[in-house]
């Protein structure tokens, strides 16, 4: 489509992963289509980057021995091609939390094209009582492709990437009519630290397990949504999590200037401070 948008598409869950193909297929409907996606899973590397890579040529594009953000680094700076917009996903799992989406490496490649100075937008996808898509080729990953699609198109047409840098939307696939919602990453962590017996190790050593809560403090918190009655309330209006508790499109404008915090506080620790 020569009057249609150049895009850019790449995943954290692989190239050969269900959900790439899905939107890789709604998104034609906008326009040209470049795929440059990880060869392999590359879940939960964040914005990691490697410096050397290896690319092979893929019938959708180009296949990268690397993370999404390498892929993003070679699509708009690596390849004879300027992009109006990059797209990730769809994701097998949300990314919900502000934890979570700082982790993702969906989220990694959205914020990639970001500080490359290109519009950003990473889907994911849940179900409302499965919560992960296990295994994926079992679930649909329509309708989150074609909410992507959607909201690529209006975003881009209302200028909204003049204020946003990356929009990170959680999109069910089990829901025919779902509301979208307006929201923000639900700002919420924890962590379990574990022993874990190691009879090869040194006298001195010891191994332990490092576990986050996706969502903390709540019974059965890896599949948190058969208990969505007792959740909802935790979860304020407006945060991403709340939404999906709501089978909802969570919709989360991001910027990733990394904005410098007004503290009177911390400046006059810097006026007071003498180096010794």
């Amino acid at each position: 489509m020569s009057d249609g948008y150049t895009i850019l598409l790449t995943n954290d869950d692989g190239i050969d992963a269900p959900g790439i193909a899905t939107l890789r297929e709604e998104l034609t409907s906008l326009g040209d289509v470049t795929v440059v996606a990880p060869d392999g899973n590359q879940s939960g590397v964040g914005r990691t980057r490697n410096h050397t890579a290896v690319v092979r040529d893929h019938p959708w594009g180009y296949a990268l021995a690397g993370t999404p953000a390498d892929c993003v680094a070679y699509g708009l700076r690596g390849l004879d091609a300027d992009f109006d917009v990059v797209v990730a996903g769809v994701n097998d799992g949300p990314n919900a939390g502000n934890y979570v989406v700082g982790r993702s490496g969906t989220v990694g490649a959205g914020i990639e094209a970001a500080f490359l100075g290109t519009p950003a937008l990473a889907i994911s996808a849940y179900h409302s009582t499965d919560f992960f898509l296990s295994p994926p080729e079992e679930y649909d990953f329509g309708r989150p492709a074609r909410v992507a699609v959607g909201l690529v198109e209006r975003a881009l047409s209302a200028g909204v990437y003049d204020d946003v840098d990356l929009l990170n939307v959680n999109a069910p696939v089990d829901s025919p009519h779902p509301p979208v919602m307006l929201t923000e990453p639900h700002h919420d962590y924890g962590q379990q630290v574990e022993p874990v017996e190691d009879d090869e190790l040194g006298p001195d050593e010891r191994r332990v397990e490092l576990n986050d809560r996706t969502w903390p403090d709540a019974v059965g918190w890896e599949n948190p949504f058969p208990l969505a009655e007792t959740h909802r309330d935790r979860y304020p209006v407006g945060s991403d999590r709340r939404a999906m508790v709501d089978a909802a499109v969570s919709v989360s404008p991001l910027t990733v200037s990394h904005g410098v915090a007004d503290s009177a506080r911390l400046a006059d620790v810097v006026e007071t401070f003498e180096v010794e």
